[in-house]
């Protein structure tokens, strides 16, 4: 409970306290690309992104601890069978990540990735979001603050990826609630579905929506009656780094409906935020364009587990690289443009 009273209130109470871009650094960022031995504007969005690091982290920018967190809950609404496999996969994928045997632990030891796994209370998936409220307030805000616990490496990138069957149900009906529409509109196929399970996954979803709908216009509302642990917990870890200036890369759709609560709840809530690909999940692009932001990477995934945010990771290190490891003009003794 927190000590104002209401479990949401010292969440909103952090939201207050969220510090803006240091200006002075993103300028001597810019200054410094200008300088560099390249046309100006000739590294596209990898100037952008190197501008954007520094402007979050209040210096010449810099990747040396990034880390990828992947959080894993389970649903209660899983058991109505919205997705093609059983909640059993969510624990036997999280052995797997420990095991170093899936496609993200490929992907950090490709690119130099620290990963850390949270197991949220597997063994005690949510209430069924189509009956009743996914979790309790006190439950949701404590699940946000453990999120926050992820940032005790001092990590200089956050990578924010999840694990949880079901939850693409789940992130439909956020998405749902959050920018208006009905089932139809959101649901995709998730991790497979033929025609019979789409149709029961639509229905599924739009009871749930039917539901809450009352409430939907409290984001955090929105958050523990449709949502589950892996993406109260995500909001959370969200949130700290941008009170400690950690810029994040943001996975795919599910990790995405997290981001778009905390959005709902302050315009500049994910500006320390990129968002590492766009998912073949349908619902994913338009989710991404009501929320203004362009993704960097359009590879047709749709596993989740931060693959896509590792990815983004590289393209990340690249931009810094380039910008601090560059010469100048002056330096190399390159002719600028007249």
């Amino acid at each position: 409970m927190s000590a104002t009273g209401r479990p949401f209130d010292d969440i909103r109470a952090l939201l207050a306290q969220m510090p803006g871009p240091d200006i002075r650094a993103r300028h001597d960022a810019r200054h410094r690309q200008e300088e560099l031995t390249k046309p100006s504007g000739s590294l596209g969005r990898l100037e952008d992104i190197a501008e954007w690091m520094a402007a979050w982290q209040g210096r010449a920018p810099s990747v040396n601890r990034p880390t990828v967190a992947i959080f894993a809950g389970n649903h209660g609404v899983a058991a109505r069978g919205v997705s093609a496999y059983p909640t059993a996969v969510t624990q036997a994928m999280v052995e797997n990540f420990a095991a170093g045997g899936a496609a993200i632990n490929q992907i950090c030891a490709t690119f130099d990735l620290g990963l850390k796994v949270f197991d949220l209370a597997l063994d005690y998936p949510t209430a069924d979001m189509s009956k009743e409220p996914a979790l309790s307030e006190k439950d949701c805000a404590a699940t946000m603050a453990f999120g926050m616990e992820c940032l005790a490496g001092e990590p200089d990138l956050l990578c924010i990826g999840e694990m949880g069957i079901g939850n693409t149900a789940v992130a439909a009906a956020m998405f749902a609630a959050l920018f208006g529409g009905e089932a139809a509109d959101w649901v995709g196929p998730g991790t497979g579905h033929d025609a019979a399970g789409m149709e029961r996954k639509r229905a599924i979803v739009q009871e749930a929506i039917d539901l809450h709908r009352p409430h939907f216009g409290n984001p955090l509302e929105i958050l523990r009656r449709l949502g589950g642990r892996e993406l109260a917990a995500m909001s959370g870890a969200i949130l700290a780094a941008r009170l400690q200036r950690v810029p994040v890369i943001v996975d795919g759709y599910v990790a995405t409906a997290s981001a778009a609560i905390l959005q709902a709840l302050d315009p500049t809530a994910i500006d320390h935020c990129l968002f590492g690909h766009v998912s073949a999940e349908p619902g994913h692009q338009a989710a991404l364009a009501r929320m203004g932001k362009v993704p960097l990477l359009a590879l047709g995934m749709r596993l989740g587990e931060g693959t896509g945010a590792a990815l983004a990771a590289a393209m990340v290190k690249a931009a810094v690289a380039c910008h601090n490891g560059m010469a100048t003009f002056a330096q190399a003794g390159v002719p600028d443009r007249q």
